[in-house]
């Protein structure tokens, strides 16, 4: 049998295994490929396609905030790493460390970075000197290496790629409006590029990063009702500033420390993406990262002249609009196109038919929820920013919903355990703000704290998993 002309290989349900289905869409969708070193992958152009949409989006943003790409060394020394304990504390599981460089022992260890505070501190302490040097306010994009036991294609792997920010400033109050800051651009993010609605708080004592004052979070919640942290914002205080000796003489002519961010977001997005709009056939891709916001698909093509030509020329003016269209007039079925492109979520199918020749038309499929639309050939161009923009707003609404219809306020430690338990989503509680109750859950449900949201206004009295006085309103959730 000819595989070219029959129906894509299926992937796995969702509701048959979400896990083996996400794998599917992952290998299938040409995402990714697993590396011959266990724990790594290669980004395949497809999957790297949608990271470099991600990274000019939010860096082009940065860049309108006065901040600018740096790029620091990928090794750290021993000695550098240690000069701040509770922070190496977090990491050290997790370091992958370089003894020999050539054939020769290296007289100190080196860390492959795991994050780079340590290097950015060390960096900052030589070229602030004086207030007219702040604010300092830098970004990095790189790959980081986290040695990780249990490894999931751009969830959790040995290797990934990111951003970090690091800024000082000459206030505590400058550091913190940077802080939220840079949680409202990932929440924007979210809302105008990703088409998911993130949940945003502040990260409970246990839960925030090590070494920093205050966490905040963007969660994102997936279709199976586990959460995915999917960027934070650190305020840092003065705590790594006055470890590593940065100083500045002030305009008072006294010398003072200043006050420290950072923040961060990888290609843990592209699983969130996957998980948060994928459906049975594959990828559902929100269209300003899609590699391929329109697919054309000339129907007999190859056997009508004016079929082809109208798809060539159909092709020339989207792309002079700046749509990012393709044309593909392979040999291949009608058929095996559609299930293909379905699988790879490109946002608008345009079939060119002889009919549709005839008539001075087209048709349009939508991926996100397979609306179809004719419109006249010479219009296509034209109406297609519009057509993109719909279907944006349309996966943020769908997917807005299912998080509200998914975070349930509940009152007593049976609803939050059931909640958790049956993939409902969020479990929204009261609670004493005690980390024995945060353990308590953990051990007993596999759930944790994945925020303090914003909105802090108490719905009961008592903690719901101890009954002791609450203090504040919590998130709870399995989570990636």
């Amino acid at each position: 049998m000819d595989k070219t002309n029959v129906k894509n290989e299926s992937i796995t349900r969702q509701e048959d295994d979400f896990a083996q289905w996400y794998t599917d869409i992952c290998l299938k969708a040409e995402l990714m490929a697993y590396a011959r070193t266990k724990g790594f992958i290669v980004y395949r152009p497809y999957g790297y396609a949608i990271w470099e949409a991600i990274k000019s989006w939010f860096d082009a943003e940065i860049k309108k905030t006065g901040h600018h790409n740096v790029y620091l060394p990928s090794l750290i020394p021993e000695s550098l790493l240690n000069e701040e304990k509770e922070h190496v504390e977090g990491f050290a599981p997790e370091c992958a460390i370089v003894t020999i460089g050539g054939s020769k022992p290296l007289a100190e260890k080196l860390y492959v970075r795991p994050t780079s505070e340590t290097l950015f501190c060390d960096y900052f302490k030589d070229i602030v000197h004086s207030f007219r040097d702040l604010p300092v306010k830098d970004n990095q994009w790189c790959s980081v290496v986290r040695w990780e036991k249990t490894t999931r294609p751009f969830l959790r792997g040995s290797e990934f790629l990111w951003q970090e920010g690091h800024t000082l400033h000459a206030t505590r109050e400058e550091a913190e409006a940077e802080t939220l800051g840079q949680l409202r651009l990932y929440e924007r993010m979210g809302r105008e590029l990703l088409a998911i609605p993130f949940t945003s708080g502040r990260k409970t004592e246990s839960e925030k990063f090590a070494g920093a004052v205050d966490t905040y979070t963007i969660e994102a919640l997936m279709k199976d009702g586990q959460a995915l942290q999917s960027g934070t914002s650190h305020f840092f205080g003065q705590g790594f500033a006055e470890h590593f000796g940065i100083k500045f003489l002030d305009a008072d002519n006294v010398q003072k420390t200043p006050w420290q961010t950072s923040w961060g977001a990888s290609t843990r997005l592209i699983g969130a993406v996957i998980m948060v709009h994928g459906d049975d056939n594959g990828l559902v891709l929100p269209p300003f990262i899609a590699p391929t916001q329109a697919i054309i698909i000339p129907i007999r093509g190859d056997k009508d002249p004016q079929v082809a030509q109208a798809a060539i020329r159909l092709k020339e003016e989207l792309a002079k609009a700046g749509i990012r269209v393709d044309l593909d007039d392979s040999k291949k079925s009608p058929g095996w196109k559609f299930s293909q492109y379905e699988m790879k979520g490109v946002p608008v199918r345009i079939e060119v038919g002889p009919r549709d020749v005839a008539q001075g038309v087209v048709t349009l499929t939508r991926r996100c929820d397979g609306a179809k639309q004719v419109l006249p050939l010479d219009q296509v161009a034209a109406r297609m920013p519009e057509i993109l923009k719909d279907i944006h707003e349309t996966m943020y609404a769908k997917a807005l919903a299912y998080t509200e219809s998914h975070t349930t306020t509940c009152y007593t430690y049976d609803q939050l355990k059931e909640v958790v338990t049956t993939g409902k989503g969020y479990a929204r509680v009261m609670w004493c703000g005690s980390h024995e109750c945060e353990v308590k859950v953990k051990n007993d449900v596999s759930a944790t704290s994945r925020c303090m949201p914003f909105d802090q206004t108490p719905f009961a009295d008592t903690c719901c998993i101890c009954g002791q006085p609450a203090r504040a309103v919590v998130l709870f959730d399995r989570a990636y």
